[in-house]
């Protein structure tokens, strides 16, 4: 089973989504939260589940439409660690309106 490493800014990107979501008085927040934690959990039994993004990195594709996430992460299979790089939703990701 694969550890799991969040990178510091893993902070700033909660705080970001939690801010949007604040925002738009979206009560569900700590339920969309979970979702994101549960998700980025599945990579410990699952690391190459992601797709690939460049030679070293993967996008985990989490939720889809307003409730969609992604997950950029790093697996080193020599450690068997996985490295949660950045969270961002798919909208700030260049991903579809809906």
């Amino acid at each position: 089973m694969a550890r799991i490493e969040l990178a510091p800014e893993i902070r700033d990107d909660f705080d970001r989504i939690l801010d949007y979501l604040s925002e738009y008085a979206i009560e569900e927040a700590p339920g969309r939260v979970s979702e994101i934690i549960q998700a980025i959990d599945v990579l410990q039994h699952n690391p190459l589940i992601g797709r690939p993004v460049s030679a070293d990195t993967r996008e985990l594709v989490i939720g889809r439409r307003a409730r969609g996430y992604v997950a950029l992460y790093r697996y080193i299979e020599q450690i068997d660690t996985v490295f949660v790089l950045a969270i961002r939703s798919q909208r700030e990701a260049g991903y579809g309106r809906n």
